[in-house]
């Protein structure tokens, strides 16, 4: 609908793969473009032309170029905004010894995102904010996204942060970009990613895969609701929900196996088994085959759950904020408090556990043997408390920077199939019959992009761009 120099479009797809807005507001010679997800403010850009007649034509082309993308003209508040559940846990302050704290990093709000390697330590919160970190505690950056930070994941190379807002962002860039859209209509509960297949749990029980394209390769409805875990592996998929966890073959989805637990709060996976953290006090270790199980006894609900690797060390965090350490057989071998809330997330990464917390904290401990013996004779390392600075955070974009210089880098271009924006690389020395996941919001038919790298997808048939991406003139 066009009024008062102002076109509202929506694209709110039948199979609710696509659920956004786009508005272009013209005044005299300045052009307002704002977009983002249907019922949410939004993101704005602004842009001023020499005249007024340039500026109705650039508005013009604007509102073309998403109208051939399947946007329609639409009223303002017509749509619903996407349900969002957020999950609150009723924290209780743990009587245990003390934990072996390192370092505390204040993100500011409630947090549920966390992702750890040897460099950079990630925090997501629920204002939206990312942080990363050194393995220190010292502030490398912030991104700042349209919702609350569901999670984030790592697949391979690639960071992925799940938001409220219904997308899952690439952070692995200088700038965010939207890698997923997500049904409209199914209210998020986690989110993983393998090898560019995207899994989504959800509140009613749903279970939803998507390939690199954003195009749905299957659903399953669980006998549960509540889905708080979901774990994508080469050979299935791995679901925990109020009925327990069932896996699924990645392929087909067809249904291989289910185990009845407590109503399943989180999840973990190692290569070999599944880790399942339950309101009925406990992990329940699941071997993928299925030929073994194991139980790991805890005082309270458990919210997060992690493992060393192979699972030697089996870590657990409740909602009376303790932690939990036991050994791959089942036994306790302690029960510390953190101080700082009780973790909605947890990731184990050389002798140390990292928390994020009720509280927003991102909590760094020390489970050495030593660290943790010392802790419960009463000799606690100095915790070093560090607050969020005020740093300028990067904010995702549709926009790329512009080249006439492809240099050393990759150039890809975006073509039309079947009715469908694709991206192919025109680099020699690829196989250039393969598509390249690319965001979709950037994709323009005949334009010319030029990627720092890409990488063959591990099981073949489509490339994934690694680094930064710009227009090629």
């Amino acid at each position: 609908m066009t009024f008062g120099g102002t076109t509202y479009l929506e694209l709110s797809e039948a199979n609710g793969s696509a659920h956004k807005f786009y508005e272009v507001a013209v005044a005299g010679t300045q052009v307002t473009i704002r977009y983002g997800r249907i019922g949410d403010s939004g993101q704005s850009q602004v842009s001023t032309f020499p005249t007024a007649e340039k500026a109705q034509a650039a508005a013009g082309k604007k509102v073309a170029e998403k109208m051939r993308k399947g946007y329609a003209p639409a009223v303002l508040g017509g749509r619903a905004k996407r349900p969002v559940t957020r999950r609150a846990i009723a924290s209780q302050r743990s009587t245990a010894k003390s934990a072996p704290v390192l370092w505390t990093f204040d993100s500011g709000a409630p947090a549920y995102g966390i992702f750890v390697d040897e460099s950079r330590c990630w925090v997501g919160n629920e204002a939206g904010d990312v942080f990363t970190l050194t393995p220190e505690g010292a502030t490398l950056g912030r991104f700042r996204l349209p919702d609350a930070v569901k999670c984030i994941v790592a697949d391979d190379f690639w960071i992925y942060a799940g938001c409220d807002d219904g997308r899952v962002y690439d952070l692995s860039g200088k700038v965010p970009r939207a890698a997923y859209d997500i049904a409209s209509d199914v209210d998020i509960y986690w989110l993983d990613i393998h090898d560019g297949i995207l899994g989504v749990a959800d509140r009613q029980g749903g279970l939803t895969v998507i390939d690199h394209e954003e195009e749905s390769l299957w659903t399953r409805r669980s006998t549960g609701d509540s889905g708080w875990m979901v774990r994508v592996a080469p050979e299935g998929v791995y679901h925990g929900h109020s009925r327990g966890v069932t896996a699924y073959d990645l392929a087909s989805g067809e249904s291989r196996w289910h185990v009845r637990t407590g109503p399943v709060l989180f999840g973990w996976q190692e290569a070999t088994s599944v880790y399942a953290g339950t309101s009925a006090n406990e992990v329940r270790m699941i071997a993928k085959d299925r030929r073994f199980e194991r139980t790991y006894r805890c005082d309270a609900p458990v919210f997060s759950c992690a493992t060393s690797p192979d699972g030697h060390y089996v870590f657990a965090g409740d909602n009376h904020s303790s932690v939990y350490c036991f050994e791959a057989t089942g036994r306790r071998l302690w029960k510390l408090a953190t101080g700082c809330g009780s973790a909605f997330s947890m990731q184990y990464h050389a002798d140390r556990l990292y928390l994020v917390t009720t509280n927003g904290t991102l909590a760094c401990l020390d489970v050495s043997e030593s660290g943790v013996r010392d802790a419960e004779q009463g000799v606690l390392p100095q915790t070093l408390s560090v607050k969020a600075p005020e740093i300028a955070a990067v904010t995702p974009s549709a926009t790329v920077e512009v080249t006439a210089d492809p240099g050393t880098g990759i150039v890809v271009e975006c073509v039309r199939e079947s009715g469908k924006l694709r991206v192919h690389i025109t680099s020699p020395g690829y196989e250039n019959s393969w598509n390249v996941q690319f965001p979709k919001e950037i994709r323009e038919f005949g334009a010319r992009y030029v990627v720092d790298a890409v990488s063959e997808s591990a099981r073949g048939g489509f490339y994934r761009v690694r680094g930064d991406i710009r227009r090629l003139n």
